[in-house]
């Protein structure tokens, strides 16, 4: 399997490092998705979640508030403000994610769509990690 490396990370540390199969970012145009091979680019994030498909088929999701994302043939880096990464053993640590990410996203847009988009969903991807 034809895999890139995906680097997350914010001021506060790296929220994911990794091989994945496929990244989907919101791009501040609109969401865009990258595969291994991609063309070169730079560009700006907008709030919103960044899915992603690990080696293991599995899909992880994080939500960021904004930021940039470098992406090359074998490697996409995404420097977040801030992130929250949506997983957990337990569904305690979901919801406390859920919940994290929703003030996240809410504190860095005023878009009520955004944010009821964004919502909607973080509750799929939690329903799947459950």
């Amino acid at each position: 399997m034809n895999t890139l490396l995906l680097e997350i990370v914010t001021p506060n540390g790296p929220i994911f490092n990794g091989q994945v199969a496929e990244v989907t970012l919101p791009g501040e145009e609109g969401e865009f998705g990258v595969l291994p091979e991609h063309a070169s680019l730079t560009t700006l994030l907008s709030a919103g979640v960044i899915d992603f498909v690990k080696e293991d088929k599995v899909t992880e999701s994080v939500v960021i508030n904004w930021g940039h994302v470098q992406v090359d043939e074998t490697k996409v880096i995404v420097l977040a403000d801030g992130a929250v990464a949506i997983r957990g053993d337990k569904e305690s640590d979901i919801a406390k994610a859920l919940s994290d990410a929703k003030d996240l996203v809410a504190a860095a847009s005023d878009n009520a769509s955004l944010i009821a988009s964004v919502s909607a969903r973080l509750e799929t991807a939690a329903q799947n990690l459950i």
